[in-house]
């Protein structure tokens, strides 16, 4: 696993962006040791479909500004839920429905010893 040097100073732009957007209940999970396609997933919410959108939009050109080429993003069209996928850093905007029914904090976070079968 090749983690790049960046990952920190992405993930704190990323970061510094969403507060401007006015996130919500944004969360920080560090997959560094758990996960080989990235180091960090921020997990956040938009009130509506507008918002999600406008907050994906602006991360993205932040990734954008930064050098960050290979930005991979779904999910603009409805901005139900937006995934960017920039490598290092992967970022889920949700509306707070459809986040709340996948819940993927709880996937990423709870013990994988209690959840073997």
């Amino acid at each position: 696993m090749k983690a790049q040097p960046d990952a920190d100073k992405t993930l704190n732009m990323i970061l510094s962006r969403l507060d401007d957007m006015k996130a919500e209940e944004t969360v920080t999970i560090d997959l560094r040791g758990k996960s080989a396609f990235s180091d960090y997933m921020i997990v956040t919410s938009g009130r509506a479909n507008r918002h999600v959108g406008a907050i994906a939009e602006n991360v993205a050109k932040g990734l954008k500004e930064t050098g960050i080429k290979s930005i991979h993003i779904e999910g603009l069209p409805n901005c139900d839920w937006v995934l960017i996928d920039s490598g290092d850093v992967i970022v889920h905007v949700f509306r707070p429905e459809v986040r709340e029914f996948y819940n993927l904090e709880r996937l990423w976070t709870q013990n994988p010893a209690a959840t073997a079968i």
